[in-house]
């Protein structure tokens, strides 16, 4: 939207790291980025060793942002110091799970950050040539990212000897073509070669052998963009922020019956009833809440009384769920689970690449049993047959989409099973039927 620069949710409770320039005029231009720190953390990983902007940021607790929570720094480690064919850094952009809607404000209006954060990390791993990912769908954010890259070029952060340390570093983007299975990263990198997006089989992971068969760290657009932080403040102050082993600030996507929705940046480890209930101001009309998905569409739901849950890997983990890419999506008591599930399931079974059989097939046969229950002609074995099929799909895959669509199915299956007894007894959806009468 043009002249609008403040996407963000704004909540006296946020902890502003990443999207602190968010809402600054220009902030998209160089010599704001400039006069606002910008580069100052590149200038410092330039002046120190590849292997100390490695420990400083293993050591601050950074985790991937995208779902998995590996630690960064740790898996920059595990690139070959040596290697006979060139390494590679590749941010991906391409964020596609229903429900999270962080890193297109993090390009759109702060994409020097992520420049920077992405030429520290190809020093760290000392690759000369990354590549940003974007998603089909954020074609538009092209303009904004080249633009930016090419002020950096002209101002010497990109390219030869940059800013006199000897150190090159070519960057550009590129655009998928809309698939969520491009989300995972090596059919990311298949698709980067130009090939179908296809996962590929692992080991050998993309660390060893990645893109064009060299060394290659796959980081995403919120996992890079704080990066510079990290190296301008030290490590001790980042994972100070957050909850032990947990660093730094995460961009929680608030969405659904919430009565505020938006992007909000809050220290990891922030506690989910608060985010409901303060962040966002509550259940939205005043209603009852019945589930939330904690971390985007692809993780277990919890219930109403699971809410009590820390919002950080480990503790989500342990509550039986997943961070994920923190889409956090609010669910009142009017919500049908029965149709709930069945939308998430036609997004799966329609975004499947159909490399493995589980998932092609298993997705398929969801989306039929859910359309069944959803138009009043489920069987009485249906929720046991859906059960199953979930159970079938998940961890024997390729990539995590079979699981993402199995984990939240099963999820549902167990604690609503009570609703697809309704739909079975009544022939409709009690809720529709309410929503009528009123």
């Amino acid at each position: 939207m043009p002249g609008y620069n403040n996407p963000m949710g704004n909540s006296p409770l946020e902890v502003k790291v990443i999207s602190k320039r968010f809402g600054v005029p220009n902030n998209t231009s160089l010599d704001v980025f400039v006069q606002h720190d910008g580069y100052k953390a590149l200038k410092k990983a330039l002046a120190s060793t590849p292997e100390d902007v490695i420990n400083i940021v293993k050591n601050s607790g950074l985790r991937g942002r995208g779902g998995a929570g590996f630690n960064t720094g740790m898996k920059w480690s595990f690139v070959p110091k040596q290697s006979a064919k060139p390494k590679y850094v590749v941010c991906n952009a391409d964020e596609s799970e229903p429900g999270t809607c962080k890193d297109r404000p993090l390009m759109e209006y702060d994409p020097h950050q992520l420049i920077e954060g992405i030429v520290i990390a190809g020093f760290a791993i000392q690759s000369h040539q990354g590549f940003i990912y974007i998603r089909g769908e954020y074609r538009y954010l092209l303009d904004i990212v080249d633009k930016a890259i090419a002020e950096a070029y002209a101002a010497g952060y990109l390219g030869q000897n940059i800013q006199g340390s000897g150190f090159d570093f070519e960057l550009c983007t590129h655009t998928g073509a809309g698939a969520y299975e491009c989300g995972e990263e090596t059919a990311l990198l298949n698709s980067l070669e130009g090939l179908r997006g296809y996962p590929r089989i692992k080991p050998p992971f993309p660390a060893v052998v990645g893109l064009y068969g060299g060394p290659t760290v796959v980081n995403n657009v919120e996992t890079l963009s704080n990066v510079p932080h990290i190296l301008l403040n030290g490590a001790e102050w980042y994972a100070n922020l957050g909850s032990p082993k947990n660093g730094g600030t995460r961009l929680f996507c608030l969405s659904g019956h919430v009565n505020r929705p938006g992007v909000y940046e809050l220290p990891m480890g922030f506690p989910l009833r608060r985010i409901i209930e303060e962040v966002g101001g509550g259940v939205l009309g005043g209603k009852k809440l019945k589930a939330i998905v904690p971390g985007g569409s692809s993780c277990p739901v919890l219930t109403m009384d699971e809410i009590d849950v820390n919002m950080d890997y480990d503790s989500v983990a342990k509550a039986g769920s997943m961070l994920g890419s923190g889409g956090v999506v609010v669910l009142d008591e009017d919500t049908c689970m029965v149709k709930f599930v069945g939308r998430i399931m036609r997004f799966y079974a329609h975004e499947s690449c159909g490399w493995c059989i589980p998932c092609r097939e298993g997705t398929s046969w969801l989306k039929h049993l859910f359309d069944r229950f959803n138009a009043g002609g489920a069987l009485p074995g249906d929720p046991d047959t859906a059960l199953d099929v979930s159970m079938n799909i998940l961890g024997k895959t390729l990539c995590p989409l079979g699981d993402a669509a199995a984990m939240p199915t099963i999820s549902i299956l167990k604690k609503f099973r009570h609703e697809f007894e309704e739909h079975l007894q009544l022939g409709y959806c009690p809720h529709e039927k309410k929503v009528v009468s009123v």
